[in-house]
């Protein structure tokens, strides 16, 4: 069964519209990429001024032809792209590429890109582009570009789509080591998006790896399809996220919103979906050449090997920095080193095994075969500043290649300092099935990468608590202004997350005698309506003691803000969290966990989740944040119950999945942990506005 994208991407006939006879042109540049390329199908230049072009009959128009094209490829002046294009459908051309950015200066609304997008949508018609460079497909020898460049025809295993033409320029034009079965400079994506792209490289047999420039998510369910089919497949999914922002947090009406911008749906996506963000290009590259090589990791940690105490030194540091486990290796292996290391030399992980460089060759292969050897050890990276024509050090690359070979692991070369002169080298080593990679962080985050897939892909599946809830919640959240704080907690309470007993009251006897009730020391907060932070109007007050601190405190809220209050007790003492929820217009229901209290936005240490989940992820999220040590127990402190605290948070995920369509926010702060249990105090919820009506 063929892809909807075959016409497009592993098109069999194609018509370049705007061909032209003069050199350096786009109009001939593509006719010479394509040849370069190795295509071997049908080739129609089009263009009413010529009869030839580059020794092929040239067309005056694509309805001219003698057969429908598969693909039709635009170079072609904006002001005429809307036209061409109407002539492309018409012509029952299956697909088409537009290098054009389709914006005029004088244009009416609609503008020409969602002209042109609502025309091929109605016809059918996939589009890369507009505003693009094309796309290489190696593995089927089409090449559509619209500038002539060096780039040799060198088919391999990565597939590689941008959302910016300079990205993939830098990444496809450059570096041999980089070696692409497909890829393509999406541009505007007037009809065919990453997602379809992914679709079709998942269906390649050459596809290993694929990488994503990416600026935003068009088709989020068929994003979100593509990832989870190529989690089922196990080819990794390596993206560069830009356009990160917080501009939705002005908007956002509780504490969470104010900080859950699109970047943190971008993430807690990734996150589900085992995907593998990157920050740099660098990065995108180093991680695209280690995936690219067939092996996959073993269970355990990175094993180096280098020739620098200093610099292994540095490595150190940065592997801790990035959480990147090294192996542990055994005594046997620490045997094997010390009889193979000159004297001085410490047997350990990671391994400096320069001394006097006496038959280092064979030193270097033996350790770091031992080093590869140990059952502890994922994967192997030899570090050196390796460099062209130097003796040395092609000793140390053929050190390698020799372990390599003893091998069944993954073993890269990586370099500390990443303009070291090495094209000649790193490209013999890395085609030999050893990629080098440039520079210790991107080479230290590609290892890290490495290993989160293999653990991604060994996880058990994280299953979201089972919950009956007592009553049902939909009439009242539809029923208008956000809950009372009563009514929030007992909401929390119904989906099995701990409060601490309340009344509300409105007689200064009243709350004596609830309080008298509940325990003391109690806790007065205002409960009149409308008020959302209630800190911020100073209407909380903690630590009474006794009844007459009830009376006093409860008249002076009723005089300052009004006489209905809420009577609670003190929390055991523990460290404050939060809990949040925003509903993400692509993603839906996004949980944040975060440090909780009056200093929420001052300290922004959160973790986000899309909902619902299970413990399992729960525990994820508490481990990566900062306050971490004081949930652990710092400072003599007893440590919270973390499996209480999980549980917590995976069951206010199954309220947030639950509840997703009417509720826009969740505040929960601060909910505390301790060692006696997880307590919820306070809690915000607002329903959507669309569901008051």
């Amino acid at each position: 069964m063929t892809h909807r994208l075959e016409p497009l991407l592993a098109p069999r006939s194609i018509a370049f519209v705007g061909a032209s006879p003069r050199a350096g042109t786009p109009g001939n540049d593509m006719l010479r990429m394509i040849e370069k390329g190795g295509f071997t199908g049908e080739i129609y230049p089009v263009n009413p001024k010529y009869e030839e072009v580059e020794q092929y009959q040239c067309w005056p128009s694509i309805a001219a032809l003698p057969n429908p094209v598969d693909l039709a490829v635009l170079s072609v002046a904006n002001s005429r792209l809307e036209e061409t294009v109407k002539g492309v459908v018409k012509a029952k051309a299956r697909a088409a590429v537009i290098f054009g950015s389709g914006y005029l200066e004088s244009d009416i609304d609609p503008p020409l890109t969602k002209r042109i997008s609502r025309l091929a949508r109605g016809a059918g018609l996939e589009i890369c582009g507009g505003n693009c460079m094309g796309f290489y497909n190696d593995a089927a020898k089409v090449w559509a570009a619209a500038f002539a460049t060096e780039r040799e025809a060198l088919p391999g295993n990565v597939t590689f789509i941008s959302h910016a033409g300079s990205a993939y320029g830098a990444l496809v034009h450059n570096d041999l080591r980089l070696r692409f079965n497909l890829a393509i400079s999406a541009g505007q994506e007037l009809t065919t998006t990453a997602a379809d792209y992914m679709d079709y490289a998942l269906e390649q047999p050459e596809t290993r790896v694929i990488g994503i420039f990416l600026e935003e998510v068009r088709d989020p369910q068929a994003f979100v399809a593509a990832l989870e089919k190529a989690a089922a497949k196990a080819i990794p999914v390596v993206v560069l996220k830009v356009g990160r922002t917080q501009a939705s947090a002005a908007l956002a009406v509780s504490h969470s919103g104010a900080i859950t911008g699109n970047d943190a749906a971008y993430l807690g996506l990734f996150d589900r979906h085992g995907v593998l963000q990157v920050d740099t290009l660098d990065e995108l590259a180093a991680t695209l050449l280690l995936f690219a090589q067939p092996r996959r990791p073993a269970k355990g940690g990175l094993a180096v090997i280098g020739d620098s105490g200093g610099e292994r030194e540095m490595i150190v540091d940065l592997a801790e920095h990035y959480r990147l486990p090294f192996a542990q290796i055994s005594r046997a292996t620490a045997s094997r080193l010390a009889a193979r290391l000159e004297h001085g030399l410490e047997p350990v992980n990671p391994l400096d095994a320069w001394g006097t460089g006496h038959e280092y060759i064979e030193r270097f292969a033996d350790c770091f075969t031992a080093l590869l050897d140990d059952p502890d050890t994922a994967l192997g990276v030899f570090f050196n500043d390796l460099r062209d024509d130097y003796p040395v050090h092609e000793g140390f690359a053929e050190a390698a290649l020799r372990a390599f070979a003893r091998t069944g692991k993954p073993v890269a070369y990586a370099t500390n300092y990443s303009r070291v002169r090495n094209a000649k080298a790193s490209l013999a080593l890395t085609r030999s099935g050893i990629p080098v990679l440039d520079g210790t962080s991107a080479a230290l985050k590609a290892v890290r990468n490495m290993l989160a897939h293999r653990d991604f892909l060994g996880r058990t599946v994280d299953q979201p608590p089972r919950r009956t809830t007592s009553r049902d919640w939909l009439p009242l959240l539809r029923g208008g202004a956000p809950l009372s704080e009563a009514d929030a907690l007992t909401l929390l309470a119904d989906y099995g997350i701990q409060t601490l007993p309340f009344q509300i009251v409105e007689t200064a006897d009243a709350a004596v005698e609830a309080a008298r009730a509940i325990g003391f020391p109690a806790v007065l907060k205002t409960a009149e309506p409308g008020i959302l932070h209630k800190t911020e109007r100073m209407g909380v007050i903690l630590r009474l003691p006794d009844e007459s601190a009830v009376k006093a405190s409860w008249t002076d809220l009723a005089s300052r803000i009004g006489p209905r209050v809420l009577v609670t007790r003190m929390a055991p003492p523990g460290v404050e969290l939060a809990l949040g929820l925003t509903i993400d217009p692509q993603f839906g229901p996004l949980v944040m966990v975060a440090a909780g209290g009056v200093w929420i936005e001052v300290l922004r240490d959160a973790q986000h989740a899309l909902a619902p989940f299970g413990p399992a992820t729960a525990h994820q999220l508490l481990s990566r944040l900062r306050i971490r040590p004081l949930l652990e127990g710092a400072r003599g402190q007893a440590p919270a119950d973390l499996n209480r605290l999980a549980e917590t948070v995976a069951r206010f995920s199954v309220l947030a999945s639950d509840l997703a369509e009417v509720i826009a926010e969740v505040d929960v702060n601060p909910i505390i942990a301790s060692a006696d249990g997880t307590f919820a105090l306070d809690a915000l919820v607002v329903p959507r506005k669309e569901a008051y009506y």
